[in-house]
Parts: structure tokens; C-alpha cells; sequence
């Protein structure tokens, strides 16, 4: 019984004890799926946070960058979206018309097209490029260039093309290919005149000529157009439109006759040929009004073929180059010799063969003996030993104020650009050689127009006039006045030098300038070339210049061949161009 006991109270006690320890491994168990639901619980919230952290963060970016865009860089985006779809360019302003004197048309602006393209509306560029050399001519490879430019959408195609040519590329509808109304420069005379008219850029702008000098007459204000444009290149309806219109430039009438003008680049030209010359000028002025009726300078300018017109075509030399005047200047020492009564016409004085001063020896150009000349035979006979010695018994500060009277040295103030100032020493540095030198036209510049006025001096009885081509502005009616100045008063004086020039043209030099009928006065000139600090052998400047006296008309006209390797005479180109004026006006003689 014991022993049973025994059992019963240790198999009793052992349940207890499992029962206890199941107990405990229970709540233990509880505690660590507890502590592993604390662990799971605090993962998921952790991950929940970095979630939230995550959309957080992309939230913000995504925030800044709409501030970015809508805030910070609005303004610059939506101008470039602007400017992507915006055409800016400016509208010509119709230049005004220059007229000759008769009213003959000398440059008019006509209607043209400037065709542009936005290339990055082109879709076949080569097929299109050869379109457009079809109708335009030119080369399909340089258009093909042009309709396939990257980053701009506007480029010109041909600019002032033929309206007519326009339209038929218009009808094509080419893709991104459209058309502005402009206009063009057109000279109808071709190179007569051309090169005292000028020319213009493709911008309208003068760039030579009478163009240039009267620019901001002739080419108005331009105006601008800006617009917002659609893929076809129709405006958008409420879009950017700015649009100024152009104003148009104002016409005018100038000195020139264009018919004239053809005669005289005719008789220049015929001279430079006979000479085998490069170079020539020419010009008839009225001396009473200073009107340039006609003046040019040889290689011409066509301004309607400016890439087959000669290198320094444009340049008018007979306003932009002083030269040594030579022989023709001899008229302002006789006018100096009179004036102050040094000598009479049929006074006489001895002219050896040869003039000594200052270690030069002054000769005339064909050989001759020593001989006693009167002045009427020094002029007629062109001495250069003759006039250094009149002009110096006159005294050669007579000379010297003679040349500034008649402002020989002075720009003449011409309305056209360019003019050169002639050139003489001051008196102070005169020697006996140089007083000597500038008696016969050397060691002095003068321009053919200066040159040219000063005979018109002698025309007028002593009237100096400024040269001039403005006449009037036609739209005001405003004509235009130019100072003139009495400068010699010594009436007989110029009649004698007159009466001696008229030798010239009889007896001496000049006969080929005779006009039967008329009274022709002028002076013959074979001028050295100065080079080098002294003179070119066998190489001269020819030329001519006198008036028809005693007449209804004061033109006086200058012809002048430069460069000659020979000596000549070139009075005939005188005879041709006056014997046309002398038709063209009605010249007759008092």
C-alpha cells in the first residue's frame, strides 16, 4: 500500500509538474509572438514611413518642377514658343525717283517680290530647290542649302524678284515657301549716267553716286512687320501682329540731260580710244547757275550689270582725282598777267629757248629757237618759257591771290560724294622754279570741275558759281539756291584772255575745237605726270577746255585723256560734245 501510495503521489506530483512547465512554455510562447508581432508591427510602420517618405520626395520634385517651369522659366519658354511661330522682318520703303532736268526718268523703284522660307516646314527640299531654279534660275544646290537650314525658321530664298516669276513659284504651294510685297531698283538709260546717278544695296540703301548723296531723301523710312503664323503660314487670329507701315522716300530733279550725257560718254569714249588710253574725264556746266548738265569719267558704271562693270567704274573722276593741270591752267596766269597790268596782248617780251632757275632748266615741248613773243603768241603758241616769264614780271604773289580768288585750291562744294581738294604750297615756300612751274600748270592740283569753273569765270565776266546737280524736290515744289560770287572785277581783262584763248582755237593748238559760226575759246593742255617726286617720261595728261563766247550759253565744257604714252590733242572731243548742245539748246551766237 505504501508502495502504491508511492506511485499514486509521484505519478500525481510528475502531472503537476507538466502541467506547470506547459503553463510556462505557453506564456513564453505568447511573449515571443508577442515580441514578433512588436517586430512586425514596427517593420510594417517602418516600411508605411519610407512610403510615405518615398511619394513625399517625388511629390516635392514633381512641385519644384511645375514652379520651374510655370514660375521661373515661363517667361523664357513661352517667348521661345513665340519666336518659333513669330515672322519678324522689315518692309521696304519705296525709294523715291530721280529725274534729268527734262523730266527723263533716271532711277525709279518697281514692284518686286522677296521671296523667304521657314525651313522647318519644308518637307522635300531638293524636289522643291529645283522648282524654284526652274522658275527662278541660279543654282538648285544653293537653294537646297538654304531650305535646309537648321535652327531658324526664316531665310531668304531671292530677294526682289520678278513679280511675274513670284506668282508662278506662288502657285506651286511649296511647302514652307511664302512671299512679301517689296520693290527694286531699275536705271532705264543702263550705263549713261549710271555712274553719277549710282547705285543702291539690296536694302535700298545709296551706296555710290547721287543715290548716296541724296539717300535720306530718296529712301523714306522703312517700316516693320511682326506676326504670329501658323504651320501654313497664315496669320493666327488674335495672335502678335505689329505692323508699321513704310514711308515712302521723296523724288528729285537734278542738272543732269541725259541726252547730253550720251553724246559726251561717246566723245570720251572716242577719245580714250584713238589714245589707247584707260582713263578720261569729262563735263559741261552752265557757269551762270553752276548746273552740271553733263559730266563722266571713263571706264563707265552700268548699275543694271554691276558684275561686268570695270574695277573703279564708280568712281568719277573728274570730281574724286586732282591732277596737274597742265597747259590749261596757263589762262590763269594770263588772267594774273592782265589783271594786273604787267603786260598788253600784243606786248611783247624775249623767250629764249631755254629758262634757268634754281638748278632747273624750263624749256617748251617742241624745240625751238629764242624768239620774242607777245602774250597773245605765249597763249597761242602754249610756251612755257614764255608764261613763267609774264607771270613773273606780273609777280608771283599776284599768281599765288589769283588761285585763291578764284578758289582753285578749294573743294567746290559739289553735291556729290568724294570731291578732292586741289593742292598748291604756300607762298612762303615758293622758289623762283616753283612760281615758274605753277605759271604752266605743274607743281598744282586742280579737279577737271575745278578746272571747269574757273573757265566759267571767264564765260561770265567773273562769276564764280557752285557746281551743282540738285535742282528740286517735285512733291514741295521746292527748287534749290546756290551762292554765286562776283570775284574778278576787271572786265578787260578777261575779255583779253578771252581774245587770246580764241587764238588758240584759230591759230594755235586748239583748232580742232573750232565750231564754224561760233566763237570758240579754249585751252589745249599736254600735262606731265607728275611720279616719283619728278616727271614720267613720254606718259601725259591731254586735254581740253574752253566756251563757245559771245553766244546765249554759257556751257563751258572740259575733255581730258589720261595717261597717255604719246602726245596729242583731244579739242575734237570738245567739237563733238558742244556741237550737240549747241542743237540740243538752240545755241546761237550775239
Amino acid at each position: 500500500m505504501t508502495g502504491n501510495s508511492r506511485k499514486k503521489g509521484n505519478g500525481r506530483g510528475r502531472g503537476k509538474q507538466r502541467a506547470r512547465f506547459t503553463d510556462a512554455s505557453f506564456a513564453q510562447n505568447i511573449r515571443q509572438r508577442l515580441r514578433s508581432d512588436d517586430i512586425l508591427n514596427a517593420g510594417a510602420l517602418r516600411s508605411t514611413h519610407y512610403v510615405f517618405i518615398f511619394f513625399a520626395i517625388i511629390a516635392a520634385v514633381f512641385f519644384l518642377r511645375l514652379v520651374f517651369l510655370q514660375v521661373i522659366v515661363a517667361g523664357e519658354y513661352s517667348a521661345q514658343a513665340e519666336e518659333s511661330r513669330t515672322i519678324n522682318f522689315e518692309i521696304s520703303a519705296r525709294r523715291g525717283t530721280i529725274y534729268d532736268r527734262n523730266g527723263e526718268i533716271l532711277a525709279t523703284s518697281v514692284d518686286a517680290t522677296t521671296i523667304y522660307c521657314n525651313p522647318t516646314e519644308v518637307t522635300d527640299a531638293k524636289w522643291e530647290s529645283e522648282q524654284i531654279q526652274r522658275i527662278l534660275e541660279g543654282n538648285a544646290e544653293d537653294y537646297e542649302k538654304l531650305l535646309s537650314k537648321d535652327s531658324t525658321s526664316f531665310v531668304y530664298v531671292k530677294r526682289q524678284a520678278d513679280v511675274d516669276k513670284a506668282e508662278e513659284l506662288k502657285s506651286l504651294e511649296l511647302d514652307g515657301i511664302y512671299f512679301i510685297s517689296d520693290s527694286r531698283r531699275e536705271y532705264p538709260h543702263g550705263a549713261t549716267g549710271g555712274q553719277v546717278i549710282g547705285v543702291c544695296d539690296v536694302d535700298g540703301n545709296g551706296i555710290s553716286g547721287l543715290e548716296l548723296q541724296y539717300d535720306e531723301i530718296l529712301r523714306g523710312t522703312p517700316g516693320k512687320y511682326s506676326g504670329e503664323r501658323g504651320v501654313k503660314g497664315t496669320p493666327i487670329p488674335g495672335g502678335v501682329h505689329e505692323d508699321s507701315p513704310a514711308i515712302d522716300g521723296e523724288d528729285i530733279m537734278v542738272s543732269l540731260d541725259i541726252r547730253l550725257q550720251d553724246t559726251m560718254e561717246a566723245a570720251l569714249s572716242k577719245q580714250v580710244t584713238t589714245y589707247d588710253s584707260e582713263h578720261g574725264s569729262s563735263v559741261v556746266m552752265d557757269a551762270d547757275t553752276g548746273e552740271i548738265y553733263a559730266i563722266c569719267s571713263y571706264p563707265y558704271l552700268d548699275p543694271t550689270n554691276l558684275s561686268e562693270s570695270l574695277i573703279g567704274s564708280d568712281n568719277l573722276l573728274a570730281v574724286t582725282q586732282p591732277i596737274e593741270p597742265g597747259s590749261s591752267f596757263k589762262s590763269v596766269s594770263a588772267l594774273t598777267v592782265r589783271d594786273a597790268d604787267a603786260m598788253g596782248v600784243d606786248d611783247t617780251i624775249f623767250a629764249p629757248r631755254e629758262l634757268h632757275a634754281d638748278e632747273y632748266v624750263i624749256t617748251d615741248a617742241k624745240w625751238r629757237p629764242d624768239v620774242i613773243y607777245s602774250l597773245r603768241d605765249i597763249i597761242s603758241k602754249s610756251s612755257n618759257v614764255g608764261i613763267s616769264l609774264a607771270t613773273e614780271k606780273a609777280g608771283f604773289e599776284n599768281l599765288y591771290n589769283m588761285i585763291n580768288t578764284c578758289k582753285l585750291s578749294e573743294k567746290t562744294g559739289v553735291d556729290y560724294p568724294g570731291e578732292a581738294q586741289g593742292s598748291m604750297p604756300k607762298f612762303n615756300e615758293w622758289a623762283k622754279i616753283t612760281g615758274y612751274n605753277i605759271s604752266f600748270g605743274q607743281g598744282i592740283t586742280v579737279t577737271p570741275l575745278q578746272m571747269t569753273r574757273f573757265y566759267g569765270v571767264l564765260a561770265t565776266g567773273g562769276t564764280l558759281v557752285q557746281p551743282h546737280f540738285l535742282l528740286m524736290k517735285p512733291q514741295t515744289g521746292e527748287w534749290i539756291q546756290y551762292d554765286s560770287e562776283k570775284v574778278i572785277d576787271n572786265d578787260q581783262a578777261i575779255e583779253d584772255v578771252n581774245e587770246m584763248l580764241r587764238g588758240v582755237v584759230t591759230d594755235g593748238t586748239g583748232k580742232k575745237a573750232n565750231i564754224d559760226g561760233f566763237c570758240t575759246v579754249g585751252k589745249t593742255s599736254t600735262a606731265e605726270i607728275a611720279e616719283n617726286g619728278g616727271y614720267a617720261e613720254d606718259r601725259y595728261n591731254l586735254a581740253f577746255v574752253g566756251f563757245i563766247d559771245n553766244s546765249n550759253s554759257n556751257l563751258v565744257c572740259y575733255v581730258g585723256v589720261n595717261d597717255v604714252i604719246y602726245e596729242g590733242n583731244v579739242a575734237e572731243g570738245f567739237k563733238d560734245i558742244m556741237t550737240s548742245a549747241i542743237e540740243q539748246y538752240n545755241i546761237v551766237p550775239n
